[in-house]
This record gives C-alpha cells, structure tokens and sequence, in this order.
C-alpha cells in the first residue's frame, strides 16, 4: 500500500489538501481546543464555531480583497450547503426576486405583463454553465433565459474556446436584465476565461479555480463555488454577496407575488438574505468542514508577503508556474498530445488533452504507466474522455515535475 508521500494526485475533486491541514484535522477530531470533544460534535452556535466562522471569513476577505462594510458597497461571506449545482438554483431565485422586487416597487399595475420582460443573460461556454442555464429555464420557463453566447456554435457541437463579446446576443435593454451568468472556469472542458466578461447584475461560478488567482469582486453582484476543489472538503459552498442586491439596501418580491406570476419561489436554506442575516447560521453549518477551509486560507496568507495586495497573487504565480510546465511539454510534442480547448482559452486547474488523438489503447496506456508511478486521477470526465490533469493549489510543483517526467517518457517511448 502506497504512503501519502508517494501519490500526486490530479483529480478534478473532490481535490488533494494540504498534508499538514489534514494532519491537524485529525487530532481536532478527536479533541479541538483542548475541549475534550471533538471539532465535528461542538455546537454549531458555540463561542468556538463563531471564532472558526469569523476566522474564514477574515481571511477569504484578506485574499481577495472582498470590501468590508454594511453599505452597499461592502460584500458579505456565506457558507450554505447543496454544493455549485445548489447554487445554480440559489441565483435564479434571488436575482429574479430582486427583479420583480424592484418593479414592484416602481409600478403598482400592469405588472404580469411587465414581468413577461425580465430576462437571465447566460453565457454558455462548457458543461457547468450549460446545466446553470438549464436550471433556470426548468425554474422559471425557457421564455426568461436569454442563452447570449453558446460555445458549441463556434466549435462544430464541441466546447472550447469563448466567443467574442462582440457576438454576444445580449438583452437589448439593461433594465430588463435579471442576471449575466458565468462559470469562470469549466471543469469538464479544461476552458477557462482569461479576464472578466462584462454584463449587468454579473454572477460567477467560480467553483473551480476558486483562490487560485485575484478577482475584481467588485464587478460582480455575487460569486460562489464549491469548496472542494481549492478551498476545503466537501459540504460548504461559498458565495460572496454584494450588499447592493441584500436587504435593506434592496428589496425582495414577496411570494404570493411571485406564485402569482409564476416564478419560483425557493427553499429558506438556499435564501441568501436569510443565510446572511443569520451569519450563516440559519441551519446547522458543518462548522468542521468550514474549519478546513480556514486552515486552507490561513496557509495561503502564511506563503503570501503582507504587503501585497490582493494576498491571494502569490499563489497566483504558482498556479500559473505549475500549468506552464504541463502545457509546455504538451506542445512540445503536439504529435502525441492534443490539448482540447484553444490556446486563448486554456484553463489553468483543469488541462484537457488527448493521446494520439484520442487512440483508446495509447489513453490506457498513459494512464496505467501514470498510476505505475503514483500520478493519480488523470482520467478526463467521463461525459468527454481523454486525460484530464487538475492542477489544484494542494498540488505540489514537484507532483506537477513528476507528471511531466511521464509526459516526456511516454512521448518518447
């Protein structure tokens, strides 16, 4: 049986943490703080679970630069559960409640046929924003999602690359836009936008390259992502809220006016104003699992100099350091490796590529001289095939080195 140390794993995530995270975990298991009891038994309304809440939230705010302030111009950090795919739901039902809330506001008759207006902008570029997309249209009809650059169209079906801005059939008018959605980078398609698309109301699925790289928050109404890619375990989900789209500062639709217009009305649990006003608290956090986070963060701030601003650039580098060297041996030999999506586009965490053109038998082999070297995890989605190699923030420079010693060796043989 292979030791910690003697597997690099390059799985798309559920992710590798850090080994000293993990280490940690295991005692505060058993006992945290001294307390006699165990991190995962404490009360999720106890002294000890606010300070691990408050520490996360300190430090995601440190990394990113997230605006701190009860004004509208301040964001807030929630922790909710029911992963990226939960969240998918969570953004219709706000953003649309906030639309209707503000039109409601602004006129008192005529509003059915008002509302028939409202528009969800989405940018489709891969799987996951595909699903979004898909999401909002089983939640409120097809008739409200604008679909304003689908991918496929510019690839013969398959995606890879991002359209041009330029071609984007977005609604004509701005006060009709609900949300623009994006998934920043796509974890199935190896696509990753390489700055910040523009739009109205603008929302990001960050999911998988979450801390990997400065984000201007500000241009954003909210973002969220799993936590299991680069942030922690499975079982939080992180969204930054702007307080421009939160109570007071905005108002929300009430239900029966919703229901008598046909939208959907959510479940409390995924109620981003109620997850806030109860600082996460509404149901009961896995506060272990949001302490893994803050470890994970507390590293990142650990190998980041304190007076650079956004602290998170430091692990930026690595990121873009480790991706370079798998992507530099690829095309090196381009006559045995094809990289999937465009060059413009290449995702730094998720590097898609084919063997000899997707032969089935040099894929197998690749892949089981890989795992004879403890390079694990490097089978492509199952919906896409190929190899896919996840270069998460847990993954060392020397896993990456060891993975491109295989590149070489099996191009050559």
């Amino acid at each position: 049986m292979p030791s910690r140390d003697q597997v690099s794993y390059f799985g798309a995530g559920p992710a590798p943490l850090p080994t000293p995270v993990l280490e940690e975990a295991s005692k505060v298991l058993l006992n945290y703080n001294d307390s006699g009891i165990g991190i995962t038994e404490i009360s999720h309304r106890s002294p000890e679970a606010n300070a691990i809440l408050a520490h996360t939230q300190a430090s995601l705010r440190k990394l990113l630069d997230i605006p701190e302030s009860e004004g509208p111009d301040g964001y807030q950090i929630l922790f909710l559960q029911g992963g990226g795919s939960g969240e998918f739901s969570a953004v219709v039902y706000h953003m649309v409640s906030l639309w209707v809330g503000a039109l409601a506001k602004k006129q008192q008759q005529g509003i059915d046929e008002a509302a028939k207006r409202m528009r969800l902008d989405y940018l489709v570029t891969g799987s996951w924003s595909l699903k979004a997309s898909q999401e909002a249209a089983r939640l409120i009809g097809a008739e409200h999602v604008n679909v304003i650059t689908d991918a496929r169209r510019c690839r013969d079906g398959k995606f890879g690359v991002i359209p041009s801005e330029d071609t984007y059939t977005r609604t004509g008018n701005n006060d009709d836009v609900a949300l623009t959605y994006y998934c920043d980078n796509e974890t199935v398609d190896g696509v990753e936008f390489p700055s910040t698309p523009s739009g109205q109301n603008l929302v990001a699925d960050m999911s998988s390259n979450f801390l990997s790289r400065p984000v201007d928050v500000r241009q954003h109404a909210a973002i969220f992502g799993g936590a299991q890619k680069n942030v922690g375990t499975t079982g939080i989900t992180i969204a930054i809220v702007s307080n421009r789209i939160l109570p007071p500062h905005a108002e929300m639709a009430d239900s029966k006016l919703l229901r008598k217009l046909g939208l959907s009305v959510g479940p409390i649990v995924l109620d981003w104003p109620t997850i806030a006003k109860n600082n996460s608290l509404y149901n009961t956090l896995p506060i272990f699992d949001v302490w893994i986070a803050g470890q994970v963060m507390q590293r990142l701030l650990e190998q980041a100099p304190g007076d650079k601003s956004p602290r998170i650039a430091t692990q930026a580098a690595e990121s873009n350091k480790k991706a370079e060297l798998i992507y530099s041996v690829l095309d090196k030999h381009s006559e045995v490796y094809q990289v999937v999506p465009d060059k413009s586009v290449r995702s730094r965490m998720n590097i898609c590529f084919r063997v000899k053109r997707g032969d089935a038998d040099a894929e197998k082999a690749f892949l089981k001289g890989a795992e004879g070297k403890g390079l694990m995890g490097l089978k492509g989605h199952r919906s896409v095939g190929g190899i896919r190699a996840s270069n998460y923030n847990a993954v060392s420079v020397a896993a990456v080195e060891k993975l491109v010693a295989h590149l070489e060796e099996f191009a050559k043989a």
